[in-house]
């Protein structure tokens, strides 16, 4: 029987005594009477422990072991600054910790001459196990796994001792960590790049495959931008199918050739930036064959582009990237060298 339940039981012992006091006292009883009952406020108690401590059964043996057996001792070292590999070669977590560990008594053994370097030696494998698998530049992430892989006594190869470590440390070098930053920025670069040369192309295939396919296609795309300004458009023809044959490096349609009026002096608002004068054969020339760049130059002319006005070079290096995505080359060459910016004099001269 427990503490508690003796306590308990003698209080009730003692309650019940008070009350059959009073009943008696109260009742009259006989001398008899009072003798039984004082008998049996004695008997009572005393058999009710005996009857618990029988139910209960002998103390084990295993138990009183554990009450008599000696506090296990432990002891600790420090191990600071060791190198363990990642999962990149020559990138490096460099681990600290405090060992904690604990001999296991085995009979017929040797004796462990230095438990501090069997325990770190345990310590380290397991550490090891788990940072080479792991990317250095999840340095802290995998610095939490190890305090919890680590927080449990672990036996070591030989089972002469129980190892674990705390106050767990993981860091990479200054060095390493600097490099890891700077390939981060790159592949965020990069991945940028990518994004802005892919829309590019995007952009430079959409004007050269479909809209300026041919004149048609121009129209239509014109018309879908200025669905209100039809008469525009129709006044626009012209400009439109030189775009296109530019763009195409092919000539005029002979049916488009009477849309090119020598006193048009307006163009497709997006070309409304100046208001200059308009070459009087702008949209003429001389019989025969004419290169895309001829072509690309009268369109410039009836845009009020003069010779020197650097947006001629600005547009031309536009158009010469949709013609080199025909895989025309020399006639993008061509329009580059005819439109190319004028070299800088030089002072000394």
């Amino acid at each position: 029987m427990t503490t508690a339940r003796k306590t308990t039981t003698v209080f009730l012992t003692i309650l019940c005594a008070l009350l059959l006091t009073i009943l008696g006292l109260t009742e009259r009883w006989p001398a008899w009477i009072w003798a039984t009952l004082a008998a049996l406020l004695v008997v009572v108690p005393a058999a009710a422990m005996k009857i618990a401590a029988a139910r209960r059964g002998p103390v084990p043996v295993v138990f009183e072991e554990q009450l008599t057996a000696p506090p296990v001792e432990r002891t600790d070292c420090q191990v600071s600054q060791v190198a363990l590999p990642s999962l990149w070669d020559d990138y490096d977590f460099v681990f600290s910790a405090t060992v904690r560990w604990y001999l296991v008594e085995s009979p017929g053994r040797a004796p462990v001459l230095n438990p501090a370097g069997l325990a770190a030696e345990t310590v380290l494998n397991r550490a090891r196990a788990l940072t080479e698998k792991r990317e250095p530049g999840l340095a802290s992430l995998v610095q939490h796994e190890l305090g919890g892989l680590l927080s449990r006594m672990f036996p070591d190869a030989t089972g002469q001792l129980q190892a674990m470590a705390e106050s767990v440390s993981l860091t990479l070098r200054p060095q390493d960590q600097e490099r890891l930053d700077r390939l981060a920025e790159v592949r965020k670069d990069k991945a940028v790049w990518e994004h802005q040369r892919t829309y590019e192309q995007s952009k430079r295939q959409y004007l050269g495959e479909d809209v300026l396919k041919n004149t048609g296609s121009a129209v239509v795309w014109w018309l879908a931008k200025n669905d209100e300004h039809v008469e525009k458009t129709v006044a626009d023809l012209g400009l439109l199918a030189q775009l296109t044959s530019a763009a195409n490096d092919s000539d005029i349609p002979e049916r488009l050739q009477e849309l090119l009026s020598p006193s048009r002096t307006d163009g497709p608002d997006e070309f409304d930036e100046t208001d200059g004068p308009v070459s009087p054969d702008a949209f003429g020339g001389a019989p025969g064959h004419r290169s895309a760049a001829d072509h690309l130059s009268d369109l410039f002319d009836a845009m009020g582009f003069p010779e020197e006005d650097p947006r001629r070079a600005m547009l031309a290096a536009q158009f010469a990237h949709i013609i080199k995505e025909q895989n025309r080359y020399e006639t993008a060459e061509e329009v580059l060298r005819r439109f190319a910016p004028p070299e800088p004099e030089d002072d000394a001269a």
